[in-house]
C-alpha cells in the first residue's frame, strides 16, 4: 500500500480544521455576552448534540437499549450525572440477558 501525498494533506488539512474549529470555540464561547434568548439558545447546544448522537443508537439497535435509554432518562430528572451512567450501563446489561 503507498500513500497519496495529496490524500495525506487532505487528512492533515481536515484535521487542522477540526481542531481549529473547536480551539475557536473554546475561546470564542468565553468572550461572549449573551443574555435573553441567545443565552437560551447557547445553552440549549450540548444537550442537543447529545440527543443527536444517542437517539439513533436508542432507536436503531433494540427494544433493550431503548428500555435502558428510557429507565436512564428517568433516573436523570433525580440523580447525579454519575448514579444515571451507572443505572443506564446496568439496565442494558440486565435488559440484553433478560431478552435474548
Amino acid at each position: 500500500m503507498s500513500l497519496d501525498v495529496s490524500t495525506v494533506a487532505a487528512i492533515l488539512a481536515m484535521a487542522l480544521v477540526t481542531y481549529g474549529t473547536r480551539l475557536a470555540g473554546i475561546f470564542v464561547s468565553g468572550r461572549l455576552s449573551l443574555a435573553g434568548r441567545n443565552k437560551a439558545a447557547f445553552d440549549a447546544i450540548p444537550p442537543a448534540v447529545l440527543v443527536a448522537v444517542i437517539a439513533p443508537v436508542v432507536l436503531a439497535t433494540g427494544p433493550a437499549e431503548t428500555i435502558a435509554a428510557v429507565i436512564a432518562g428517568l433516573s436523570a430528572m433525580r440523580l447525579p450525572l454519575l448514579a444515571t451512567i451507572v443505572i443506564g450501563v446496568v439496565a442494558v446489561v440486565l435488559l440484553r440477558t433478560v431478552m435474548v
